[in-house]
């Protein structure tokens, strides 16, 4: 079940606040700047290729696009069978910003976007049907696990696709990880 942990750095042991209530997620991350939606279920096929799912969810992405100058859709999937899932979630594991919007849609699986905002964290495990636009130069990092397994619809406004600039923060090893909290399902 998509859950909202909010920790104090100070005190990175435990959150102070958690939630699986859409509606005060969607209104605890608006107070920062970053979107949360959940949107209806398509019928997809198990062997769902990445044009199926686009051309599934492409009025929503259409609107994506228009409401936020985004340029791109493309559609990432990673199992636990990858050969290179280690170093694919070491990759995003250390706080970064981007120079736009940061958007994943769920479409199955899940995964833990971390969000250093002001003097707070908020973990968002994000499942099926889930939307999360991070806003430009939000300091986060995401946690996929050790057995990753999801589909995400992404978008973006660079036509490079992914690009990152990490902040050197350390914050990220000091908060629980994927294996605490994407057990809290």
């Amino acid at each position: 079940m998509t859950t909202l942990s909010i920790f104090d750095p100070r005190a990175p042991a435990q959150p102070h606040t958690q939630t699986r209530d859409p509606a005060r997620i969607q209104q605890l991350l608006a107070e920062h700047g970053v979107r949360f939606e959940q949107w209806p279920t398509r019928a997809l096929p198990a062997n769902a290729t990445p044009d199926d799912i686009l051309q599934a969810y492409a009025s929503e992405v259409a609107t994506l696009k228009q409401t936020g100058g985004f340029q791109t859709a493309d559609v990432v999937s990673l199992t636990a069978s990858h050969p290179d899932k280690q170093a694919l979630r070491q990759k995003f594991l250390d706080e970064h910003v981007h120079s736009e919007d940061e958007v994943r849609f769920f479409v199955r699986g899940q995964g833990l976007f971390y969000l250093h905002l002001a003097d707070s964290v908020h973990a968002l495990l994000c499942e099926q049907n889930d939307l999360i636009s991070v806003p430009d130069g939000t300091r986060h990092w995401f946690d996929m696990g050790p057995e990753p397994d999801f589909t995400c619809i992404r978008l973006f406004s660079n036509p490079e696709g992914w690009v990152a600039a990490f902040t050197g923060s350390d914050i990220a090893r000091q908060l629980p990880g994927y294996e605490t909290l994407g057990g809290v399902v």
